[in-house]
C-alpha cells in the first residue's frame, strides 16, 4: 500500500503565553494528505500517519523499535498448539463518543475485516481466522485454521484497529476510536486537528492538541520548518536541505530506517513485461546509487529484493541485478524487443518524481523510452493500485514484512509464482524461528531470481524537528506519527 486554521490562533497564543503555548501543542508537517481517515478501508499510508496509536488502537501495536506490544489486549495466551489466541482486554476503555469498549467490538471489527465484502486493503491478515468469539466482556478467543506465530504481529497493523459498529460508517471523515487523542476537525487540502481525549484509559499524553499540516512541495516544507510554522516534519521531503537544518541549533535531524522498499514495479500482465528477460534487462538498466544520490541526496540503502536490510533475515541480492547497461541491451536483443516505449506512472512523493526523471534517462540509455505521467495520490490509488492500468510505476511499500504480497494473484503487480506461493503458505504456519528464517530467505531469492520487480532502495526516515521536542519515532516500523510519548522539554 502503500495543504490555515492554526496560524492566527497559535500566533495569538504564542504572543500571550509563549511557554504555555509551546508546551502542550504541536504542528506536524506531512507530504501527503490522507484520502480518508479509515485505516481499515484504504491502502494509503498517510491515513495511519494521522490515526495510528493516536485515534485508533488495535489488540496489539508496534513499538517505536518494531517490537509487538500490548494494545487493547493487555495480554494473550496461545492455546491448541498455536491455533487459538485468547486475548485479555484492557478494562475501563471507552470510545471517544463515550461508548463502552468490550469484546463484542473486537468480534465486530475482525469479522468485518475478514468478511467476503470487506474493503480492507490487507484482507490477507485475517484470512487464517475461522472464528472470533467473546468469552466474556473482557476476553476474546480467536480461532485459526492453522498455527500462526505471526498473529500478534498481524493484529498490530493499522488495518486491524478496533472500531465500534455504531460509529464505523463515519470513520472516513469523523473517526471515533479508543486512542489517547480524539478527532476534532479536517480542513480539506490544509490540515487535520486532534486533541487529547479526557477519558483515555491508558497513560495520558503530554500534548493537549496536535495539527497535521499537508505540505507537498519540498521548498515549502523547508520554508515551513525554518519559519516555525511547523514544529516537526517526521518524513521530511527535502533531503537537500538537511545539512542546512542540522547546522541550525534550533532544530535536530532524526535519521532512521523505514519498512519502505522503494521499487520500480513492472506490470507483468503487459507484454513484454511478462518476459523475465525484459524484466531482468530493466533491472540491470537501473543505477541504484545514482537514484539514491540524485533523488534522495544520499539517504537510502540499495536493495535487491523486497525485504528490509535491517531485518535479521535479509539476504543481500543486489549483485544479481547490478547496474550493467550492456547486459540490459543484450537481454533486450535476446528477447527480440526493440523500439519499446513504456508508460511510467509517478505518484506525488519526491522519491518518485525526482527518481522518475533519473530512471527515464537510465532506461533511455539501454533503448527503452518512457512516457511519464505525474499522478496525484488518489489518482495513483485508483488507476495503478486498484485499476492495474499502468506499465511501470515507482512506489515505496511501507508495510512491515510484506513480501507476502507477491503471493497474491489479485495484487496490482499481476505476478504469479507457484513456488513462492508454496513458500509463503509454509511461512504462515511455521512456528520455529530458524525454519521461518530459511523460508523467508528462500522467498526473497525466488522473487529476485524472477525479477518480479526492479528493486531500488530502502527508504530512509529523515525527520526534522524543533530541538526541544522529544518522543518522535526515529525509525518507522509501520507508518505512524505516534504522539503518545511526544513532549516539549521546555
Amino acid at each position: 500500500m502503500f495543504h490555515h486554521w492554526k496560524t492566527t490562533t497559535a500566533a495569538v497564543a504564542l504572543m500571550a503565553t509563549p511557554a504555555l503555548a509551546a508546551q502542550d501543542t504541536i504542528t506536524l508537517g506531512m507530504v501527503l494528505e490522507p484520502p480518508s481517515l479509515d485505516p481499515t478501508g484504504n491502502a494509503a499510508a498517510a491515513i495511519d500517519e494521522v490515526v495510528y496509536a493516536n485515534i485508533f488502537e488495535g489488540l496489539t501495536r508496534f513499538g517505536p523499535d518494531g517490537t509487538i506490544q500490548p494494545g487493547l489486549a493487555q495480554s494473550w495466551e496461545v492455546e491448541d498448539d498455536g491455533k487459538s489466541y485468547v486475548f485479555s482486554l484492557a478494562e475501563g476503555v471507552t470510545f471517544h463518543d463515550g461508548a463502552e469498549f468490550t469484546a463484542e467490538d473486537v468480534v465486530f471489527s475482525l469479522d468485518r475485516a475478514r468478511a467476503e465484502d470487506s474493503t480492507n486493503a490487507q484482507k490477507t491478515l485475517f484470512e487464517g481466522i475461522t472464528s472470533v468469539e467473546a468469552v466474556d466482556p473482557q476476553t476474546v478467543r480467536v480461532t485459526l485454521s492453522a498455527a500462526d506465530a505471526m498473529f500478534p504481529f498481524k493484529m498490530a497493523w493499522g488495518d486491524a484497529v478496533i472500531m465500534d459498529e455504531a460509529s464505523v460508517d463515519q470513520a472516513a471523515t469523523n473517526p471515533v476510536g479508543t486512542g489517547p487523542f480524539r478527532f476534532v476537525n479536517w480542513t480539506q487540502g490544509d490540515s487535520i486537528q486532534i486533541e487529547a481525549y479526557d477519558g483515555y484509559w491508558g497513560e495520558k499524553p503530554a500534548l493537549q492538541s496536535a495539527t497535521f499540516r499537508f505540505i507537498a512541495d519540498p521548498g515549502a516544507a523547508f520554508a515551513s520548518i525554518m519559519a516555525g510554522d511547523v514544529d516537526a516534519f517526521p518524513i521530511f521531503p527535502a533531503p537537500e536541505n538537511l545539512s542546512q537544518i542540522e547546522a541550525d541549533p534550533r532544530f535536530k535531524v532524526i535519521v532512521g530506517t523505514t519498512e519502505g522498499e522503494t521499487i520500480l514495479t513492472m506490470n507483468k500482465a503487459v507484454p513484454p513485461l511478462d518476459d523475465v528477460k525484459v524484466r531482468e534487462a530493466i533491472a540491470h538498466a537501473v543505477n541504484r546509487q545514482e537514484l539514491i544520490d540524485g533523488a534522495m541526496f544520499g539517504y537510502g540503502t540499495p536493495i535487491g529484493t523486497h525485504f528490509a536490510p535491517h531485518h535479521p533475515d535479509y539476504v543481500d541480492l543486489t549483485e544479481q541485478s547490478a547496474y550493467d547497461p550492456d547486459r540490459a541491451k543484450e537481454l533486450l536483443a535476446e528477447a527480440g524487443v526493440e523500439d519499446l516505449t513504456l508508460r511510467l506512472a509517478l505518484p506525488p512523493t519526491p522519491y518518485a518524481r525526482r527518481g522518475g526523471e533519473l530512471l527515464a534517462a537510465q532506461l533511455r540509455a539501454v533503448g527503452i523510452e518512457t512516457e511519464a505521467t505525474n499522478m496525484e495520490w488518489a489518482q495513483w490509488l485508483e488507476t495503478v493500485y486498484t485499476g492495474k492500468d499502468y506499465d511501470l510505476t515507482i512506489i515505496s511499500h511501507v508495510e512491515p514484512m510484506d513480501i507476502g504480497i507477491y503471493a497474491r494473484d489479485d495484487y496490482y503487480f499481476n505476478y504469479s509464482n507457484d513456488a513462492l506461493k508454496e513458500v509463503m503458505a509454509e511461512v504462515n504456519t511455521t512456528v520455529d524461528e530458524a525454519a521461518r528464517s530459511e523460508l523467508l530467505k528462500e522467498a526473497q531469492t525466488i522473487i529476485a531470481d524472477d525479477y518480479a520487480n526492479a528493486y531500488l532502495f530502502q527508504l530512509a526516515k529523515t525527520g526534522v524537528a524543533n530541538a526541544n521536542i522529544e518522543g518522535l519515532w526515529q525509525n518507522s516500523p509501520t507508518p505512524a506519527n505516534d504522539l503518545s510519548q511526544v513532549r516539549w522539554t521546555e
